[in-house]
């Protein structure tokens, strides 16, 4: 009888030295770690992500078991355990994108798939394809070239960022009480070649995500070491020239430095020339200091100015007194430059559990010349306003993530708190002539805003479910002093906001993805507003839910689909433009996402984004409450070659329904539809290219306004469309050399 008690207590050592937890290592050829890859027991199902390190852990695997490392870019790795005592080193091979490699994994943000995608299989050629890469999100230029894009996402006319909170590297770009208006946020500073990733996401449910992320976010990441340098000139239309550099100064196994600039010139298709010119250069060091350390330091600048033509009215076009690419007011147009810090520092505190660190500085200025209304307030001089700031931008994020293992179920725990801080100086909007002369000075003043924040996010691994509670808490304070007031006087305003997220993901298999979100978000209000309102209705709501798959029906085709609704408590912003403050009241937004992703050959690939929305404000009477500008039917689609001969090249669609202009829609914003086309061959060190935007010379309009103007020969005013025309047919070719 004594036997039975021997016998189990040896069945049991055994067991414990059979199945033991297995520690490995991902790297690519270069000997870099492949971040991210997504590791699974073949046998059990368990999974694990690799950190920034390369490394990973599974526990309760024994000799003889197998793991599955997965990655976009990247061949499918399956690999016996043949030693548990000994790290596994797994070397990946980069190739082709195969989307029958790829799998769904059991994460919170798994359609970030759709960008990693077509990243692969369409490179990102313009800053302005940068936001064009994330499902559903359109853009418009309105201003020559130099000011941010104008967005428009999920029923949304987000302005400059209004809704849609944007980072680089994990600094902020939406700039809070900006001179032209709130959330406004210029990408023109990222170089598109140095873009390595975009993260992103729809919707209120991401608690590292705060102000703005309303509608959504995305995050650019740049790349950590370049594969080769390379030089590049494109020559085009309308005088436009680009030379990009890229140089590979040192690239060793914990050791990686590059330079990256390039210069633009262009006069665009306008009657009155652009004279619009752009420099950027960016510096990365990336650096493996240790086992447990990892530093990553960038510093960007960016110049540009330009000249615009501005938007202008329908009548002065069908009248014949201008061009579709005239002007009323030419002498429209701006500078601006930026200059960043970023510095990127992630320590491992053990095998579990590492803290992520973000530390950045930003000067910044700003100076724009518009004018919208003509001669509508001065007939005699003009409407045009000047608008500008001198601004300095602070902050720093530091997380804490800890795996948890509950025996038979994992999880992730996230803490992070942060701080950030905007002093804009000499904020200003005035009545201006010919860019020359100040009539009258509208506003002027100093603002110091500052956001502190913390958050908790945990990821519960229950076999085949994960469930994704998080809390965020923001405290914000408002400081503006008015220069134009008599007297000294700062005036003051804080407030806080708590923004809880529940996420239910359910993974029956790595080809399909259930889930549910929901989570409650916010957009800040400008200063100026916050202490006009004495601190009432600042920290506008939001509360939003998504229901919907990613699945994988065969092995080349991924889909993902999503019912959805956001509901906003104020759409409260300040009009930069006019100096005013323009409630508009709680809006409800409802929609449906749909995307395709499928690779009916190795080297030929097709993807579909249709995206819906029905954008109404609350309150009002049926016929008078819609959202002006708010897209309600957008499509986009490519079919993209990438093939071993060398041959690349894309064909890329993309449309926009006719959308109301105004709150009744008895003016309407016209839709449009514009098919771009690019192709190259490389040959060697060589890459010889072509890129045609609008190759059918479709007359469009970019970006559309339902304006009251006034001409100079009117005697009164006139509401109707104010537009800027899309590009017409435009051809560029380029050279690069590798090497």
């Amino acid at each position: 009888m004594m036997r039975t008690p021997l016998l189990i207590a040896l069945m049991l050592c055994a067991g414990e030295m059979m199945a033991q937890t297995v520690r490995g290592k991902v790297l690519n050829n270069q000997r870099k770690a492949v971040d991210g890859a997504y590791v699974v027991d073949v046998k059990s199902g368990k999974h694990a992500h690799v950190n920034h390190n390369g490394q990973f852990n599974l526990t309760d695997m024994a000799v003889g078991d197998s793991v599955r490392v997965s990655h976009i870019g990247y061949q499918t790795h399956t690999v016996a355990v043949d030693d548990l005592d000994e790290q596994m080193v797994i070397t990946m091979t980069e190739n082709i994108l195969a989307l029958n490699e790829v799998l769904i994994s059991p994460e919170f943000d798994a359609i970030n798939l759709l960008v990693d995608i077509d990243i692969h299989t369409s490179p990102v050629q313009t800053s302005q394809e940068l936001l064009r890469q994330v499902p559903g999100l359109v853009i418009g230029q309105h201003a020559g070239g130099g000011k941010a894009e104008q967005i428009f996402l999920r029923g949304f006319d987000v302005d400059h960022g209004t809704d849609v909170a944007i980072s680089v590297d994990g600094m902020p770009v939406n700039m809070v009480s900006h001179a032209h208006g709130q959330g406004y946020g210029d990408l023109h500073f990222v170089i598109p070649e140095t873009v390595d990733n975009i993260h992103f996401g729809k919707g209120t449910y991401d608690a590292s995500e705060g102000n703005f992320a309303t509608a959504g976010y995305v995050g650019f990441h740049t790349k950590e070491s370049l594969d080769d340098s390379q030089i590049k000139l494109e020559l085009g239309q309308f005088n436009t020239q680009r030379l990009l550099a890229m140089l590979d100064v040192v690239d060793t196994d914990k050791h990686d430095v590059y330079v990256a600039s390039e210069f633009n010139l262009s006069d665009g298709p306008f009657d009155s020339p652009q004279n619009f010119s752009r420099f950027n250069i960016l510096g990365k060091y990336t650096g493996r200091l240790s086992a447990t350390d990892k530093l990553s330091v960038s510093i960007s600048h960016l110049t540009s100015k330009w000249d615009a033509s501005g938007q202008i009215p329908q009548r002065a076009v069908d009248s014949g007194d201008i061009t579709r690419f005239g002007a009323i007011d030419d002498t429209e147009g701006g500078n601006t430059s930026r200059s960043n810090i970023i510095l990127n520092y992630i320590k491992s505190v053990s095998e579990d559990a590492f803290v992520k660190n973000t530390v950045y500085y930003t000067h910044y200025d700003f100076e724009l010349f518009s004018n919208f209304t003509f001669y509508l307030f001065d007939p005699v001089n003009g409407d045009q306003i000047r608008q500008y700031e001198d601004r300095q931008l602070y902050g720093v994020t530091s997380e804490y993530n800890q795996s948890l293992d509950f025996g038979a179920h994992e999880g992730l725990l996230q803490v992070g708190i942060g701080y950030r801080n905007d002093q804009s100086r000499n904020n200003e909007l005035s009545h201006t002539a010919n860019r020359v002369t100040t009539l009258d000075t509208l506003q002027l003043g100093n603002i110091d805003e500052s956001n502190l924040y913390g958050y908790v996010n945990l990821e519960m691994d229950i076999g085949r479910w994960v469930i994704n509670p998080g809390l965020r808490v923001d405290h914000f304070k408002f400081n503006y002093y008015d220069q134009l007031l008599t007297t000294y006087d700062t005036q003051a305003e804080q407030k806080g906001i708590l923004s809880p997220k529940l996420n239910i993901l359910f993974n029956p298999s790595t080809n399909l993805q259930l889930y549910l979100k929901t989570g409650k978000g916010f957009h800040s209000n400008d200063t100026r507003v916050v202490v006009a309102q004495n601190g009432r209705e600042i920290l506008p709501s939001a509360y939003g839910g998504d229901l919907g798959y990613m699945w994988k029906p065969v092995s080349n085709i991924v889909l993902n689909m999503a019912y959805w609704a956001l509901y906003l408590e104020q759409e409260f912003v300040y009009v930069g433009d006019a100096g005013i403050v323009e409630p508009s009241g709680e809006t409800m937004r409802t929609g449906l996402d749909f995307s395709l992703r499928y690779q009916p050959l190795q080297w030929l690939y097709w993807n579909v984004d249709v995206n819906y929305a029905l954008a109404r404000a609350l309150g009002e009477p049926r016929g008078e409450d819609y959202i002006p500008l708010a897209p309600d039917l957008t499509l986009t689609s490519s079919v993209s070659v990438v093939h071993p001969s060398g041959v690349y090249g894309s064909v890329n669609f993309r449309y926009v329904k006719d959308r109301p202009a105004n709150e009744d829609n008895s003016i309407v914003a016209e839709g449009y539809q514009v098919v771009d086309l690019n192709a190259g061959y490389q040959w060697g060190s060589l890459d010889f290219g072509i890129n045609i935007q609008n190759v059918f010379n479709t007359e469009w309009n970019e970006t559309q306004f339902a304006t009251e103007s006034q001409l100079l020969n009117e005697t009164a005013p006139v509401e109707e469309i104010n537009f800027t025309p899309g590009t017409p047919f435009f051809a560029k070719a380029s050279v690069a050399y590798r090497f």
